[in-house]
C-alpha cells in the first residue's frame, strides 16, 4: 500500500500556518523537533495529512506544476476569506461540467490551490 502526502518547502512557515488553519481547519498532528523551531510541521485538513518543510531560501521556480485540491462546504464563502489571510484569488468561483464548483487561489507563498464543492444534483 501506497501513500501519498502533499509536501510544501516554504521560508516563512508560520504564515502558512495560519492560511491553511484559518483557511481550512488545518490541525497540527506532528512536529520535528519536538521542541523550539520547526524543520517539519505535519497538518491535517479533513482526512488528508499536508506536511510544511521549513527552508531558508527555498528558491523561487517558473510556473507550478503541482496543486493543492482541498474540498470545502462552500467555495464562495471561503474564497471571502483568502486575501485576508494573505493568499490570492486566481480565478473562479465557476460550476464546472464535472458537477463542481470550483475557485482558483494562491497561498501566502504562491503555491496554486483549487477549492472544490460539489454542486448538488437539481
Amino acid at each position: 500500500m501506497s501513500t501519498i502526502q502533499p509536501v510544501i518547502v516554504t521560508a516563512d512557515q508560520d504564515v502558512l500556518v495560519g492560511f491553511y488553519t484559518k483557511l481550512f481547519g488545518a490541525e497540527e498532528i506532528f512536529r520535528v523537533p519536538a521542541e523550539g523551531p520547526a524543520f517539519y510541521l505535519g497538518l491535517r485538513i479533513g482526512d488528508t495529512d499536508l506536511g510544511l518543510v521549513a527552508k531558508t531560501n527555498p528558491g523561487t521556480g517558473a510556473a507550478p506544476r503541482i496543486l493543492l485540491s482541498i474540498g470545502v462546504d462552500d467555495v464562495d464563502e471561503t474564497l471571502g476569506r483568502v486575501e485576508a489571510l494573505g493568499g490570492s484569488v486566481s480565478g473562479g468561483p465557476n460550476d464546472m461540467p464535472w458537477g463542481q464548483r470550483v475557485a482558483h487561489i494562491k497561498d501566502p507563498d504562491g503555491n496554486p490551490v483549487n477549492l472544490t464543492q460539489p454542486i448538488p444534483a437539481g
